[in-house]
């Protein structure tokens, strides 16, 4: 399901989710490469299209619009969703 045209420029990049993800991950995740279950879209976390007005955020492929990854931060808990992820690919040194 596609999001109303009046959100559709409401949203940041996937930067937006560094501070979050750092949390969780040892490395940069925005540098991670992504492949969209969706349409097969591949490229850097930092371009999908991240949306934040709710409790968590939600990060959406450029491409076709569908939920790629959802981000929830509690008290003492992060819940990361990536079903909408075939990969992700996180370059070490």
């Amino acid at each position: 399901m596609a999001i109303s045209d009046d959100r559709r420029d409401d949203f940041t990049d996937g930067n937006a989710i560094a501070g979050p993800l750092a949390e969780v991950f040892a490395v940069d995740v925005t540098a991670a490469g992504s492949r969209c279950a969706h349409c097969g879209r591949t490229g850097p976390v930092a371009e999908l299209r991240v949306y934040g007005r709710a409790p968590g955020f939600v990060a959406r492929c450029p491409g076709c619009d569908h939920v790629v990854l959802r981000l929830v931060r509690g008290r003492d808990t992060v819940w990361l969703d990536m079903r909408g992820t075939v990969s992700l690919s996180i370059p070490v040194d």
